[in-house]
């Protein structure tokens, strides 16, 4: 018996490690993002039927593991409010060093609202450089006003 969300993301964790598999490919064979399917794959998004057949197929699991994936997760997976992670903690230490600017910015080019997390995209992906690689992350979000009433 399978207690909850988390359990079947070790289930999935463990069985990429065990089939060398790579977010891309799993993604690929999905039919979605390599960043959507690994938030998914990691229990931060909900698979549909179809979806989640796959991904048990692709990580051999169990029909309720299968369900468990087309369960709407709790959102939320740090488990601490400062990560310790150090390419966690890097995220956090932008947000802490930029957030402001970055509000500023954005409140200056909409008004006053938010850039959604639900109506979301992001790309990751590798930018050659001489000098050593870079990240290049792309975040995209809808701009949500805040209703005046």
């Amino acid at each position: 018996m399978i207690t909850g969300r988390d359990e079947v993301t070790t289930m999935i964790l463990s069985a990429k490690v065990r089939k060398g598999l790579r977010w891309a490919d799993v993604a690929s064979r999905i039919g979605l993002s390599k960043e959507w399917t690994t938030a998914g794959c990691l229990g931060q998004m909900t698979f549909d039927k179809a979806q989640a057949q796959l991904i048990g197929e692709l990580f051999d699991l169990s029909d309720e593991a299968i369900a468990w994936l087309q369960i709407v997760p709790y959102k939320g997976s740090l488990p601490t409010a400062v990560p310790t992670d150090p390419l966690i903690y890097r995220w956090y230490e932008i947000v802490n060093i930029y957030g402001t600017t970055i509000k500023e910015l954005i409140h200056e080019e909409f008004g006053d609202g938010i850039m959604s997390a639900i109506d979301f995209s992001m790309d990751i992906q590798r930018e050659e450089d001489p000098k050593g690689d870079r990240v290049h992350v792309v975040l995209s979000g809808k701009f949500l006003p805040y209703k005046k009433y």
